[in-house]
Protein backbone atom coordinates (compact mmCIF):
# COMPACT_ATOMS: atom_id res chain seq x y z
CA UNK A 1 0.00 0.00 0.00
CA UNK A 2 2.82 2.41 0.87
CA UNK A 3 4.41 1.98 -2.54
CA UNK A 4 1.24 2.97 -4.37
CA UNK A 5 0.92 6.21 -2.43
CA UNK A 6 4.56 7.32 -2.75
CA UNK A 7 4.82 10.75 -4.35
CA UNK A 8 6.69 10.73 -7.63
CA UNK A 9 9.51 13.18 -8.21
CA UNK A 10 12.26 13.44 -10.84
CA UNK A 11 14.91 12.69 -8.23
CA UNK A 12 13.02 9.67 -6.89
CA UNK A 13 12.79 8.28 -10.43
CA UNK A 14 16.51 8.83 -11.00
CA UNK A 15 17.45 7.08 -7.75
CA UNK A 16 15.28 4.09 -8.55
CA UNK A 17 16.87 3.91 -12.01
CA UNK A 18 20.34 3.84 -10.47
CA UNK A 19 19.35 1.11 -8.04
CA UNK A 20 17.86 -0.87 -10.93
CA UNK A 21 21.46 -1.12 -12.18
CA UNK A 22 22.92 -2.38 -8.90
CA UNK A 23 22.80 -1.77 -5.13
CA UNK A 24 24.73 1.33 -4.08
CA UNK A 25 25.04 3.93 -1.34
CA UNK A 26 23.84 7.53 -1.47
CA UNK A 27 27.24 9.09 -2.12
CA UNK A 28 27.77 6.80 -5.10
CA UNK A 29 24.38 7.87 -6.46
CA UNK A 30 25.36 11.53 -6.17
CA UNK A 31 28.64 10.82 -7.97
CA UNK A 32 26.90 9.04 -10.85
CA UNK A 33 24.23 11.73 -11.22
CA UNK A 34 26.91 14.37 -11.62
CA UNK A 35 29.24 12.26 -13.76
CA UNK A 36 26.41 11.46 -16.17
CA UNK A 37 25.21 15.09 -16.14
CA UNK A 38 21.82 14.05 -14.79
CA UNK A 39 22.05 17.00 -12.38
CA UNK A 40 20.78 19.00 -15.37
CA UNK A 41 17.43 17.24 -15.17
CA UNK A 42 17.15 16.46 -11.43
CA UNK A 43 17.83 18.88 -8.62
CA UNK A 44 20.56 17.78 -6.22
CA UNK A 45 21.70 21.28 -5.34
CA UNK A 46 20.71 20.72 -1.73
CA UNK A 47 23.29 18.53 -0.02
CA UNK A 48 20.75 16.29 1.70
CA UNK A 49 18.26 15.96 -1.17
CA UNK A 50 19.42 12.47 -2.15
CA UNK A 51 19.37 11.25 1.46
CA UNK A 52 15.93 12.73 2.11
CA UNK A 53 14.50 11.18 -1.03
CA UNK A 54 16.02 7.81 -0.16
CA UNK A 55 14.40 8.02 3.29
CA UNK A 56 11.00 8.52 1.63
CA UNK A 57 11.60 5.62 -0.74
CA UNK A 58 12.67 3.45 2.18
CA UNK A 59 9.53 4.26 4.17
CA UNK A 60 7.43 3.49 1.09
CA UNK A 61 9.23 0.11 0.79
CA UNK A 62 10.40 0.91 -2.73
CA UNK A 63 14.01 0.41 -1.62
CA UNK A 64 15.54 -1.53 1.23
CA UNK A 65 18.86 -1.68 3.06
CA UNK A 66 21.12 -4.26 1.45
CA UNK A 67 24.25 -3.75 3.54
CA UNK A 68 26.23 -1.32 5.66
CA UNK A 69 29.87 -0.87 4.74
CA UNK A 70 32.71 0.91 6.46
CA UNK A 71 35.87 1.97 4.66
CA UNK A 72 38.89 2.88 6.83
CA UNK A 73 38.88 6.60 7.46
CA UNK A 74 35.30 7.05 6.22
CA UNK A 75 31.93 6.94 7.96
CA UNK A 76 29.70 3.90 7.63
CA UNK A 77 27.62 3.95 4.46
CA UNK A 78 24.25 2.35 3.90
CA UNK A 79 23.89 0.40 0.66
CA UNK A 80 20.38 0.34 -0.80
CA UNK A 81 18.75 -1.97 -3.31
CA UNK A 82 15.55 -1.88 -5.30
CA UNK A 83 12.61 -3.92 -4.04
CA UNK A 84 10.08 -5.71 -6.23
CA UNK A 85 7.58 -3.01 -5.28
CA UNK A 86 10.12 -0.37 -6.27
CA UNK A 87 10.68 -1.96 -9.66
CA UNK A 88 6.96 -2.13 -10.32
CA UNK A 89 6.46 1.45 -9.18
CA UNK A 90 9.33 2.64 -11.37
CA UNK A 91 7.81 0.93 -14.41
CA UNK A 92 4.43 2.51 -13.67
CA UNK A 93 5.96 5.95 -13.20
CA UNK A 94 7.87 5.74 -16.49
CA UNK A 95 4.74 4.64 -18.35
CA UNK A 96 2.80 7.62 -17.01
CA UNK A 97 5.63 10.12 -17.52
CA UNK A 98 6.20 9.07 -21.13
CA UNK A 99 2.57 8.70 -22.17
CA UNK A 100 0.87 11.57 -20.35
CA UNK A 101 1.97 15.25 -20.52
CA UNK A 102 2.31 16.50 -16.96
CA UNK A 103 0.43 19.52 -15.69
CA UNK A 104 3.42 21.60 -14.65
CA UNK A 105 3.66 25.16 -13.39
CA UNK A 106 6.91 26.75 -14.61
CA UNK A 107 7.74 30.36 -13.76
CA UNK A 108 8.04 31.82 -17.26
CA UNK A 109 4.31 31.66 -18.16
CA UNK A 110 3.54 33.34 -14.84
CA UNK A 111 5.84 36.22 -15.77
CA UNK A 112 4.35 36.44 -19.26
CA UNK A 113 0.87 36.67 -17.75
CA UNK A 114 2.10 39.65 -15.71
CA UNK A 115 3.81 41.44 -18.61
CA UNK A 116 1.30 44.29 -18.52
CA UNK A 117 2.71 45.24 -15.11
CA UNK A 118 5.80 46.49 -16.97
CA UNK A 119 6.22 48.98 -19.77
CA UNK A 120 6.70 47.50 -23.25
CA UNK A 121 10.24 48.89 -23.28
CA UNK A 122 11.21 47.23 -20.00
CA UNK A 123 9.55 43.97 -21.03
CA UNK A 124 11.59 43.97 -24.24
CA UNK A 125 14.79 44.63 -22.29
CA UNK A 126 14.19 41.73 -19.91
CA UNK A 127 13.20 39.35 -22.70
CA UNK A 128 16.30 40.25 -24.69
CA UNK A 129 18.38 39.28 -21.65
CA UNK A 130 16.54 35.96 -21.62
CA UNK A 131 17.27 35.46 -25.31
CA UNK A 132 20.98 36.02 -24.66
CA UNK A 133 20.95 33.38 -21.92
CA UNK A 134 19.08 30.97 -24.17
CA UNK A 135 21.72 31.46 -26.87
CA UNK A 136 24.44 30.68 -24.31
CA UNK A 137 22.53 27.55 -23.28
CA UNK A 138 22.36 26.44 -26.90
CA UNK A 139 26.09 26.98 -27.37
CA UNK A 140 26.73 24.80 -24.33
CA UNK A 141 24.34 22.15 -25.64
CA UNK A 142 26.11 22.09 -29.00
CA UNK A 143 29.47 21.74 -27.25
CA UNK A 144 28.15 18.89 -25.12
CA UNK A 145 26.74 17.15 -28.20
CA UNK A 146 30.13 17.35 -29.94
CA UNK A 147 31.82 15.97 -26.84
CA UNK A 148 29.34 13.08 -26.61
CA UNK A 149 29.85 12.29 -30.28
CA UNK A 150 33.61 12.36 -29.82
CA UNK A 151 33.29 9.90 -26.94
CA UNK A 152 31.20 7.59 -29.08
CA UNK A 153 28.28 7.87 -26.67
CA UNK A 154 25.18 6.15 -28.11
CA UNK A 155 22.24 8.44 -28.86
CA UNK A 156 20.13 6.49 -26.35
CA UNK A 157 22.03 8.19 -23.53
CA UNK A 158 21.62 11.78 -24.75
CA UNK A 159 17.93 11.83 -25.68
CA UNK A 160 17.09 14.12 -22.77
CA UNK A 161 19.77 16.55 -24.00
CA UNK A 162 18.25 16.50 -27.50
CA UNK A 163 14.84 17.24 -26.02
CA UNK A 164 16.12 20.12 -23.89
CA UNK A 165 17.96 21.58 -26.88
CA UNK A 166 14.82 21.39 -29.04
CA UNK A 167 12.81 23.16 -26.33
CA UNK A 168 15.47 25.85 -25.98
CA UNK A 169 15.61 26.44 -29.74
CA UNK A 170 11.82 26.76 -29.90
CA UNK A 171 11.70 29.11 -26.93
CA UNK A 172 14.49 31.27 -28.34
CA UNK A 173 12.65 31.70 -31.66
CA UNK A 174 9.46 32.65 -29.86
CA UNK A 175 11.15 35.07 -27.46
CA UNK A 176 13.06 36.74 -30.31
CA UNK A 177 9.79 37.20 -32.19
CA UNK A 178 8.14 38.70 -29.13
CA UNK A 179 11.05 41.11 -28.61
CA UNK A 180 10.80 42.19 -32.25
CA UNK A 181 7.08 42.93 -31.80
CA UNK A 182 7.74 44.94 -28.66
CA UNK A 183 10.59 46.90 -30.27
CA UNK A 184 8.53 47.70 -33.38
CA UNK A 185 5.45 48.69 -31.42
CA UNK A 186 3.20 46.08 -33.06
CA UNK A 187 2.64 44.75 -29.54
CA UNK A 188 2.20 47.55 -27.02
CA UNK A 189 0.04 48.86 -24.21
CA UNK A 190 -0.37 51.79 -21.87
CA UNK A 191 -2.37 52.48 -18.72
CA UNK A 192 -5.35 53.97 -20.53
CA UNK A 193 -5.65 50.97 -22.83
CA UNK A 194 -5.25 48.52 -19.92
CA UNK A 195 -7.97 50.31 -17.92
CA UNK A 196 -10.32 50.16 -20.91
CA UNK A 197 -9.71 46.44 -21.39
CA UNK A 198 -10.17 45.78 -17.69
CA UNK A 199 -13.49 47.62 -17.68
CA UNK A 200 -14.70 45.78 -20.77
CA UNK A 201 -13.67 42.31 -19.61
CA UNK A 202 -14.42 42.65 -15.91
CA UNK A 203 -17.36 40.82 -14.27
CA UNK A 204 -20.70 42.64 -14.51
CA UNK A 205 -21.82 44.60 -11.50
CA UNK A 206 -24.86 43.29 -9.65
CA UNK A 207 -27.03 44.53 -6.83
CA UNK A 208 -26.16 41.53 -4.73
CA UNK A 209 -23.98 42.26 -1.73
CA UNK A 210 -21.39 39.49 -1.74
CA UNK A 211 -20.77 39.93 1.96
CA UNK A 212 -24.37 39.06 2.82
CA UNK A 213 -25.23 36.65 0.00
CA UNK A 214 -26.28 33.18 1.00
CA UNK A 215 -23.58 30.66 -0.02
Amino acid sequence: MAARTQRRSPLAVQLLLLLAEEPMHAYRMQQLIRARHKDRIVNIAQRNSVYQTLDRLLRAELVEVADRVRTPGRPERTVYRLTDAGRGTLDGWLKEMLSTPAREFPEFPVALAALAHLTPELAAEYLEERAQRLRARLRQAESDAEQAEGMGLPRMFVLEDEYQQALTETELRWVKGLVDELRSGSLTWDRQWLDAVSARLGPPETDTDDDTATP
